[in-house]
């Protein structure tokens, strides 16, 4: 673990990899220090925002070391701050890109459907717009696809992309280059109301609709799966 100062009301910590982040930002949330701000995991990294009125860089520096140094405590495993399950439908014929995939994949699109769906993701983190969830890893076969040479100017609000390794959401109208390979009908973001159902850990998997179940499904709200 690496630690450095992120401005002067911030630390930043590297682990060794993504779900060891993903727990120390955790054990960060419950142990709740009274100058804590926010915390904001991003793949192997955890920015750790505090209030410069109570307290410093080198004192949050010590905490956090300490924090890693102490033994997990049953506190640290609060069902809140649990991973949750989202299954999110996806028509793949509503999409841009699949062509480009399947050529650079050397798989047929049926084939590009089934693994992207045959996946459990995780949310490593969020950006780009409010609410984008960089969705992570593709399986192999797919990984390696790039950006499309020029960005488009507009991608419609709830377009499934993926690029490299990665596939993700966008939830508002925005330009972007990711690949386009389908569009799910369901809302995962509201910035008027304050809807933002995904967060860094959860799992994310996709399921396949046709265009007659999307206009059924069409603005409804994303939810936890039900098991």
């Amino acid at each position: 673990m690496k630690l450095a100062p992120l401005g002067d009301q911030a630390v930043l910590v590297h682990h060794a990899d993504e779900p060891t982040a993903v727990e120390f930002a955790n054990r960060v949330r419950a142990a709740n220090p009274a100058w804590l701000f926010d915390v904001v995991p991003a793949y192997a990294s955890v920015g750790v925002f505090f209030d410069a009125d109570r307290t410093g860089t080198t004192d949050v520096i010590a905490w956090l070391e300490a924090l890693v140094r102490a033994e997990p405590t049953p506190s640290d495993q609060s069902p809140a701050l649990a991973p949750r399950h989202f299954a999110i439908p996806v028509c793949y014929e509503m999409q841009l890109d699949l062509a480009r995939v399947s050529e650079h994949t050397g798989l047929p699109p049926d084939e590009v459907i089934r693994l992207h769906t045959a996946t459990t993701y995780t949310v490593y983190a969020i950006g780009f717009v409010p609410g984008f969830p960089y969705l992570g890893y593709l399986p192999q076969e797919l990984c390696g696809v790039g950006r499309l040479p020029s960005p488009r100017v507009r991608v419609e609000p709830r377009s499934v992309g993926l690029t490299a390794r990665q596939t993700g959401i966008y939830p508002l109208a925005r330009p972007g280059g990711w690949n386009l390979i389908g569009r799910t009908p369901l809302t995962i973001v509201d910035v008027a109301s304050g809807f933002f159902p995904l967060r860094v850990g959860d799992a994310v998997r996709f399921e396949r609709i046709d265009e007659q179940r999307y206009r059924e499904l069409e603005g409804e709200r994303l939810s936890t799966e039900t098991k």
